[in-house]
């Protein structure tokens, strides 16, 4: 029988994911649903953005009511398990009450669970499996789902960021993503809209933080330009930052700049309430992410560099970004908590 190796926090649950050495428990084996709590089971892919949403979901969950969370590494060869109904990653865990998985790697599991052990299938992001599969599809409005009983439509991507109640801050954060299947890359552009940022702002300090899709060497660039126009600006690579870093410094900021094709770092920023400025990078086209931050710009909850840069101040959001406490309500409404 493989171990069981638990960390501080009862959601941290590492099951080992080699499925040779995983026997199915008896039903004897099965830990009993702790007492007035709701068990929950997070899939995760390992990617940071996609455990972003779905740990956002389950904290709201946990905001109404007493929910045990588990997190459950996810694996090849789930087609498989679907098929025979087994799932011995959950072998001596409580039943679920919910599963939550974002990214397309969790979904077969998530069938597979459910098929084994009960409980109600969530996913994040629209499904390349039939939505009617799963108890619930909570999607984007940018990727236009159609009308369904089981589909929940939310106003961007799930995060864990709450409103920031800050005043008297001076302090501003640049956030910088890079080339992806929907925006190109356009390194001096970017450096230029950087600099005037920070050289006519009235914000005082600021700090900047890459992601793991900026190009290599662009960090050390601004290092350089720093030094040498002596600009008052603290640089710092995703990897020297933790999961908690990006929430603590939104909530001591009271601005934040944030590069067209960071869709989820758009949403972190308008999740915490803080002015939220646009650098421009260019599209590859017009397709529904581009037109999704084209609707957020028309709608003035953001505001684009040419914009701000002709005189116009950075405006706070026009509308409250809360969906992760909507949705939690959604669920603990229609499933009960």
């Amino acid at each position: 029988m493989p171990l069981l190796r638990r960390r501080l926090h009862p959601e941290r649950l590492i099951i080992p994911a080699t499925p040779a050495r995983v026997v199915p428990a008896s039903p004897r084996q099965v830990r009993p649903r702790p007492e007035h709590a709701r068990v929950v089971w997070r899939f995760s892919d390992g990617k940071a953005g996609h455990d972003n949403q779905s740990l956002g979901l389950v904290d709201a969950l946990k905001r109404r009511s007493r929910v045990e969370a588990y997190d459950i590494p996810v694996r090849s060869g789930a087609g498989l398990d679907w098929v025979f109904g087994r799932f011995p990653e959950g072998s001596l865990l409580p039943d679920p009450w919910l599963m939550i998985g974002a990214g397309h790697s969790t979904h077969l599991p998530l069938l597979s669970a459910r098929r084994a052990r009960g409980g109600r299938a969530a996913v994040l992001m629209s499904p390349d499996l039939p939505k009617s599969l799963f108890d619930l599809c909570i999607i984007p409005e940018h990727d236009q789902p159609g009308p369904a009983a089981n589909i929940l439509v939310t106003h961007g991507s799930l995060n864990r960021m709450q409103p920031v109640y800050m005043t008297g801050s001076n302090r501003g954060l640049l956030m910088i993503g890079g080339p992806s299947r929907h925006y190109r890359w356009d390194h001096q552009q970017l450096v230029e809209q950087i600099a005037r940022v920070i050289r006519y702002s009235p914000v005082r300090d600021w700090i900047l933080t890459t992601s793991r899709r900026t190009p290599p060497g662009f960090a050390e660039h601004i290092r350089q330009m720093i030094y040498n126009c002596n600009l008052r600006l603290t640089v710092l690579s995703c990897r020297d930052t933790t999961d908690q870093w990006l929430s603590l410094q939104l909530s001591r900021s009271c601005c934040t700049w944030v590069t067209e094709d960071s869709v989820s770092m758009i949403y972190e920023a308008l999740t915490a309430g803080v002015p939220v400025g646009l650098l421009s990078v260019p599209p590859r086209r017009r397709d529904r992410v581009v037109n999704g931050v084209e609707a957020l710009v028309a709608s003035r909850n953001v505001m684009r560099f040419s914009d701000w840069s002709a005189g116009r101040p950075l405006p706070r959001p026009r509308q409250v970004f809360d969906e992760a406490n909507r949705i939690a309500r959604e669920i603990c409404g229609q499933w009960g908590v």
